[in-house]
């Protein structure tokens, strides 16, 4: 009988953490990663670059940060992704990142959703990313009148003063 040696893959990839054949092709692109995270309160938008020591986050946004802004809405809603992201992306531009690749994760992606928000709020910063126009939620639900409908809040009147505060912070 022969021997047969069995293959045990990294433990990342076992856990299903990890798509390394993506993230081979990200670090061979030679671009920082415009990571974006959810969970079910909050939003997380890091700009990273590879190093062989491992990876560096040079700019991060999350939910917490826009709370601190002035936002009185969920920190999971789409208008809140699209403004980490703009916050990211103003940070990123301030570390003197212009341009970067988006590394979505293992999320699957759906058209118009907070992950292609904060992607957006991101390019509208001023970061190159490669963005396709028709993924992205469109502008009233960017703003979050859809929430302004439905809920006693004015989603949109925090909205632009939390945007004017970080387009000021620039």
């Amino acid at each position: 009988m022969k021997n047969k040696r069995q293959v045990i893959p990294f433990r990342r990839k076992r856990e299903g953490k990890t798509n390394y054949k993506k993230r081979i092709a990200y670090l061979t692109s030679g671009l920082p990663r415009l990571v974006i995270r959810r969970s079910l309160k909050n939003v997380v938008v890091q700009i990273i670059t590879y190093e062989p020591q491992g990876d560096r986050v040079v700019a991060s946004a999350n939910s917490k940060d826009i709370k601190k802004l002035g936002w009185k809405g969920s920190g999971s809603n789409i208008p809140c992704a699209y403004l980490v992201g703009f916050l990211a992306g103003v940070k990123a531009k301030g570390a003197k990142i212009n341009e970067a690749i988006a590394d979505l994760g293992l999320y699957q992606q759906i058209k118009g959703s907070k992950i292609y928000a904060a992607l957006k709020g991101a390019f509208d910063a001023g970061l190159k990313i490669p963005l396709d126009e028709s993924v992205v939620p469109n502008a009233e639900r960017l703003r979050g009148k859809h929430i302004s409908e439905h809920r006693k809040v004015d989603a949109e009147k925090d909205f632009e003063e939390v945007l004017s505060k970080i387009k000021g912070a620039k």
